[in-house]
């Protein structure tokens, strides 16, 4: 990818970011996508020159030009990553003939669906189901399509991968009554395994968990907060970083196959 390119790639993925923002910030509160965006804090209209992605937040220095309240770094962080997250897509999944541009174009759907439940997670502790049920749906999906041709049927295990690793959430959340773990972190792990497989999903959700751990430890020394066992912990942005990990920068941090191989020849130690 040249320059050029990518310099578009990212400004197209800081625009959608954009609008991925306001989706996120209007799903479930009566409020359609359709109407001029307005100041959170006295109302005012938004010009043109007020809604430029990332530049308008540095040139009004962080707040409304009117009543000077303080804009959440929300809007130019989620722009940042979007159009990050569609540079590294592009450098995965490069859409060098029709088949990888589908797959490009497919990936891309798909990380515009999980920038929407990172911010709604975080913001509400919740995800919802029209998003993640999309994911996993488009997850599914992406199972039928690549190859040598643009269709072809997926083997019994890349289509068992996505219960395999959604079922351990679904009896955490059943057995806890929702305080341990969220439903809906469930569904997201369900379209996790059918994106990555059974072996890259673990390593996901591995990273997913020692991430979160770090972060928690961390923000907690930092404010010289005393851990609450009930406090509730958004999951789903790191179970998306995790995935992303692996997906797109191909971290592993066990080896499945590996392990399975040593404890077959532990097992084949005992005799009966």
């Amino acid at each position: 990818m040249d320059i050029l390119s990518l310099i578009l790639t990212f400004i197209f993925g800081v625009v959608v970011g954009s609008f991925l923002n306001v989706v996120a910030l209007r799903f479930n509160t009566g409020m359609g996508l359709g109407g001029r965006s307005k100041c959170m804090s006295c109302g005012t209209t938004l010009t043109w020159k007020e809604l430029i992605p990332l530049f308008s937040f540095a040139a009004q220095k962080g707040s409304c030009r009117k009543c000077k309240s303080k804009i959440s770094w929300q809007y130019p962080l989620v722009e940042f990553i979007a159009g990050a997250v569609f540079v590294l897509i592009f450098f995965a999944f490069p859409p060098a003939e029709p088949l990888s541009a589908a797959i490009t174009l497919f990936q891309i759907a798909i990380a515009c669906l999980l920038v929407v439940i990172s911010v709604y997670d975080i913001k509400h502790k919740i995800i919802p189901d029209s998003f993640v049920y999309s994911f996993a749906g488009l997850s599914l999906l992406s199972l039928f399509i690549g190859g040598s041709s643009w269709w072809h049927i997926p083997t019994i295990q890349m289509l068992i991968a996505g219960p395999v690793l959604a079922v351990p959430f679904a009896l955490l959340w059943l057995v806890s009554r929702g305080s341990w773990m969220g439903l809906g972190d469930a569904k997201l792990t369900l379209g996790i395994g059918w994106l990555l497989g059974v072996s890259m999903g673990i390593n996901a959700l591995v990273l997913a968990f020692w991430i979160a751990a770090a972060v928690s430890v961390i923000w907690l020394l930092a404010t010289h907060k005393k851990f609450k066992p009930r406090i509730e912990i958004p999951f789903g942005p790191y179970l998306i970083l995790g995935m992303y990990l692996v997906l797109l920068f191909h971290v592993q941090v066990l080896d499945i196959h590996l392990l399975k191989d040593i404890i077959m020849t532990y097992l084949s130690g005992f005799t009966l």
